[in-house]
């Protein structure tokens, strides 16, 4: 006969364990011999270790007794239940080693190979940390909007940084990001010169027609709040823009009567 103790070392158990399994009424609870402890026979460890090798493969202990008591037939069914719940815990931990494997990579934590491409293109040419990972959130926000779209917008944002205009102004906003300059901030003026001659080629061509896009307002007053929860000076470019003659942000639109500047 063994104490609680042996009993729990034979099954590869704690006697913590062993006492919960009394509790729960999983495992029988014996008699107490004249000394007033508890001692187990050979099914007590039989039993004791079919429990633990049902637990160690993740069978509930709420139904791990009626496994017990199970025919064979009843017992495969249950397998295959167990089996199946596994089988569905294995691939949602899969996902998640894959998303935290994201989160190790930096610019790939939800976004696709085509923008950490052009993310580190931006890198290439100097724009500064800070400026890509301004970046890198609004691809985030278009990404999970338009998902099917970005492989469309992609090799003409990729085009442009052949364009010295858009070198320079990415230069000009990393060192306005960089900086503690206030609104003003000469570089503002630049930044915005920069914008509104790229804004005028892009409408006489008919580039600057977003299509459908344009109307989906959410999504882009979800950009152009980013822009200024990201730096408090983009308001001061919005009001140079204004004074440029276009409105907004990431959606630009041609004022009909542009103030005076």
């Amino acid at each position: 006969m063994l104490t609680i103790g042996q009993l729990a070392a034979y099954a590869g158990v704690t006697a913590r364990a062993v006492r919960h399994y009394h509790q729960i009424g999983l495992l029988p609870e014996p008699e107490r011999d004249a000394s007033g402890y508890r001692r187990y026979g050979a099914k007590a460890v039989v039993t004791l270790i079919k429990i633990h090798i049902l637990a160690d493969a993740g069978v509930p202990l709420s139904q791990i007794g009626q496994m017990l008591e199970a025919d064979e037939a009843t017992f495969a069914e249950a397998v295959q239940r167990i089996d199946s719940r596994l089988r569905d815990e294995i691939e949602r931990l899969q996902t998640s080693r894959r998303q935290i494997a994201q989160l190790a990579a930096g610019d790939s934590l939800a976004l696709p190979p085509e923008v950490v491409f052009y993310l580190d293109r931006l890198r290439e040419i100097g724009v500064s940390e800070r400026m890509v990972e301004a970046e890198r959130d609004g691809w985030i926000l278009i990404v999970a909007r338009w998902p099917d779209l970005v492989h469309e917008f992609m090799p003409g944002k990729l085009a442009q940084l052949d364009d010295p205009r858009v070198v320079r102004l990415y230069k000009v906003l990393s060192e306005i990001i960089e900086s503690d300059a206030g609104d003003d901030d000469p570089r503002l003026r630049e930044a915005a010169d920069i914008m509104a001659g790229m804004a005028e080629q892009a409408y006489a061509s008919g580039e600057i027609d977003l299509g459908e896009m344009a109307n989906d307002e959410l999504s882009f007053d979800l950009l152009d709040a980013l822009a200024l929860e990201s730096d408090p000076r983009a308001q001061r470019m919005l009001d140079l823009m204004r004074e440029r003659g276009w409105a907004g942000w990431t959606r630009l639109k041609r004022l009909a009567d542009p103030p005076d500047s």
